[in-house]
């Protein structure tokens, strides 16, 4: 990649990369809270709800954070039946209370024997990001369930891009001295991450001559943050910042 770009990129990333980025994304939805297993269910609630309006999906991961009566971990290792009647109405987009009500089962069953959902994902140490992704979704989908619910995890294995998974992962994994990312997971490595791609991202990229596949599948993604490393090894994914902020803030690229 030119120095140009580089310079270009970095200083994107050096802007956006800011704790003035918080508040108008899906990540301050997380940032709500200080205990990090409250951090990672926020966390992976706004991340499943983030396609569409960035507004609307603060708005209902929000919203579904005060039905849990802003303690998500005590929400579902502690619920009643009248705590889950409480959810019946919740609905974004495609995610109805019949996926919630998995999702809240789910997280039942994990935090009763582990201590953080670093777990669901990469139960060992030196797993890459496409191991953990196809071991999570079998996971969360290994119990009785409606078909219906699996729409709303993506994996490799099916050749999906996992944009919100992705963000989900950048969130825990990435140590930010910004204070944007937590970092608070440690089975892998930012070096590791793989950019969260969607069309506004993928658009740019494939402007910035970073991004040659047609698709935006799992190797389309695989492919931009390989040359990603190429402007930082141990940090790739600093640039889903700029290329999203270019994307969608600025929207200079047409």
């Amino acid at each position: 990649m030119n120095k140009d770009l580089k310079r270009l990129l970095n200083t994107k990333v050096d802007y956006y990369n800011q704790p003035s980025f918080i508040p108008a994304d899906p990540v301050c939805v997380p940032h709500l809270f200080t205990k990090q297993q409250d951090i990672e269910i926020a966390g992976f609630f706004a991340a499943i709800f983030a396609w569409g309006n960035r507004t609307t999906i603060i708005n209902k991961s929000k919203e579904l954070m005060q039905l849990m009566e802003m303690q998500p971990l005590e929400f579902v290792l502690h619920r009643s039946p009248s705590d889950l009647k409480r959810l019946q109405s919740f609905k974004h987009r495609t995610f109805t209370a019949e996926d919630l009500y998995h999702f809240i089962a789910f997280f039942h069953q994990h935090y009763s024997k582990n201590e953080s959902l670093e777990s669901a994902f990469f139960p060992k140490k030196k797993m890459t990001v496409e191991e953990g992704l196809n071991y999570f979704k079998a996971y969360c989908f290994s119990t009785e369930h409606l078909k219906r619910t699996e729409k709303h995890v993506s994996s490799p294995q099916q050749k999906s891009s996992c944009k919100r998974l992705n963000m989900f992962l950048r969130w825990m994994v990435r140590k930010d001295e910004k204070g944007v990312d937590f970092g608070i997971w440690n089975n892998i490595q930012s070096k590791d991450l793989i950019c969260p791609l969607d069309v506004h991202v993928s658009r740019v990229a494939r402007q910035l001559g970073m991004l040659q596949r047609k698709q935006d599948d799992w190797e389309a993604a695989v492919e931009l943050t390989n040359n990603l490393r190429t402007l930082d090894a141990n940090d790739p994914v600093k640039y889903d910042f700029a290329l999203f902020s270019m994307g969608v803030i600025e929207n200079k690229l047409n």
